[in-house]
């Protein structure tokens, strides 16, 4: 590569007879490779595989372009698996297929970088497939570099998504018949038939005259991430020698007269994304995220709309139980009233399959300002529908926390928690009101008693919204009020008396 060798290096540039070394290796590589103690000097992948050659490619551009220390490298399993010994940038290592998830993640979170993904064909076509297809979608400004040789390399030469018609493998001992093993999946053009990508090709590493394309491909992908214009791929067919069984002269030429008729090179997308990516409002980076987040949790807490006061900065509340006992829908009306009172909520729902009688659980969370995350593992309150609940999560509850749960009493053989713990025996009063289905609104109403996290009139007015059978609402409404009132008649289970509202 025609690089500018570093400091130490100069001495490299005028040999003993005076001759100037206008070749070195690229300093975006590191000196030494230190995979391996003993071969410290090159790489580990065999004579004639065409990722040394991207590789060099890639390095020399990232070098010209001046963007070594704003290039971060994200590399999947695969054969290019040990990228990060060789690339002396930043480097993310991700799981199979991952790579566009994993790279759109760390541009949103640092937009001044430079991300690029490098994936194979088994590795983006294949397992990665969904994450490619949105990353692309989505017009995430990253560029992808897809080395296809149309076969799993690393793990023994199975057939690949990309497998030419006929083409032997491991897998497929008497060729790939479309018939039974599918067409081959043409990645360029099905990228280039969404609306946002800015820039898809397909190159060759054939001969040096398609090198020369390939190498100029690579350098506008990556200068159209640095320009900030939008998604770059860019599809390198590669040569595979000793997975195909051929030399590397031999595997050149089988690239150039099988591969290249089967996947036509190419521009296939060069334009800007569609009007409203481009005024799309700007990412923050995560700095910016939290002097915004510092900046919130300073500030006084805001009263929403209703006028009703938080006594809590964040509350995260874990409501538990059986399918089909209204858990997820305590939740959502929880979030929903969180959200008429001007909060910042979450809701994030974990159910089995069988829905009806089996495990559901969700978390919700009410906050005064932003949410990281909406999972938590020891929630403030604890609404226990029945006793595997209670059993399974009681002891996540800090001392300081509140547990309710749906029945009169503890079981027998159960050791009080250290939170304080309120037996509402939810169902029968439920049941007496109507409707059993109400047990959940029963809850409600002694959550908000005890707690005074959310107005009563907020619940009433989103449960009106929600329920549209008359006589079911009317229940509801009788529910919400009778588990107010059993509060007033609670009686303390663990934990000593300590000072009314929220926190205990």
């Amino acid at each position: 590569m025609s690089q500018a060798t570093r400091g130490e290096d100069r001495s490299l540039e005028t040999g003993g007879n005076g001759y100037e070394v206008l070749h070195s290796k690229s300093p975006v590589f590191y000196k030494l490779y230190e995979r391996k103690p003993e071969l410290q000097h090159q790489t580990h992948y065999c004579p004639g595989c065409g990722h040394g050659v991207v590789h060099k490619l890639i390095a020399e551009a990232v070098g010209d372009l001046g963007l070594q220390d704003k290039t971060i490298f994200v590399s999947p399993v695969g054969c290019s698996v040990f990228a990060y010994y060789y690339f002396d940038v930043g480097n993310v290592q991700v799981a199979h297929g991952r790579a566009p998830a994993a790279a759109t993640g760390v541009k949103r979170a640092c937009p001044d970088k430079i991300v690029v993904a490098y994936q194979g064909d088994g590795d983006l076509a294949a397992i990665g497939t969904a994450e490619i297809v949105h990353a692309a979608n989505r017009g995430e400004k990253i560029t992808v570099f897809f080395v296809n040789n149309a076969i799993y390399g690393m793990t023994g030469g199975q057939m690949a998504p990309t497998t030419l018609p006929g083409q032997k493998s491991t897998t497929s001992p008497w060729g790939r018949r479309p018939a039974n093993e599918g067409f081959p999946i043409h990645m360029a053009e099905m990228l280039a038939a969404l609306e946002a990508p800015a820039y898809v090709e397909r190159v060759a590493l054939a001969d040096n005259k398609n090198i020369m394309k390939a190498r100029r491909a690579i350098r506008k992908a990556l200068e159209i991430q640095r320009d900030g214009v939008g998604f770059a791929f860019v599809e390198i067919l590669s040569p595979c020698p000793t997975i195909w069984g051929k030399d590397p002269v031999e595997a050149r030429k089988w690239v150039a007269e099988k591969m290249i008729p089967a996947f036509p090179l190419g521009i296939f997308r060069d334009r800007k994304p569609v009007e409203s990516l481009i005024s799309a409002p700007p990412r923050r980076s995560v700095p910016e995220v939290l002097e915004i987040q510092a900046e919130e949790a300073e500030a006084p807490a805001v009263e929403g709309p209703s006028k009703h006061p938080h006594p809590f900065r964040q509350m995260t509340i874990e409501i538990a139980g059986f399918g089909g006992q209204g858990v997820l829908l305590l939740g959502q009306l929880l979030a929903e009233m969180g959200v008429q009172e001007g909060l910042e909520v979450s809701w994030l729902p974990s159910y089995g399959p069988e829905i009806r009688s089996g495990s559901a659980h969700c978390h919700v969370c009410l906050s005064t300002s932003r949410i990281g995350s909406p999972l938590t593992s020891h929630p403030d309150v604890l609404i226990a529908m029945n006793e595997i609940s209670l059993r399974k999560f009681a002891a996540s509850v800090p001392p300081e926390g509140l547990i309710l749960y749906n029945r009169e009493e503890l079981p027998a053989d159960f050791e009080p928690p250290a939170a304080k713990t309120i037996c509402i025996p939810g169902l029968e009063i439920a049941d007496q009101l109507g409707s059993a289905k109400a047990a959940n609104i029963v809850l409600l109403g002694a959550l908000l008693e005890e707690t005074s996290c959310l107005a009563a009139e907020t619940a009433l007015r989103v449960i009106e919204e929600k329920v549209k059978k008359a006589p079911l609402l009317e229940t509801d409404r009788k529910a919400l009020e009778a588990g107010r009132e059993f509060v007033d008649k609670q009686v303390w289970v663990g934990a000593e008396s300590q000072a009314d509202g929220f926190p205990y």
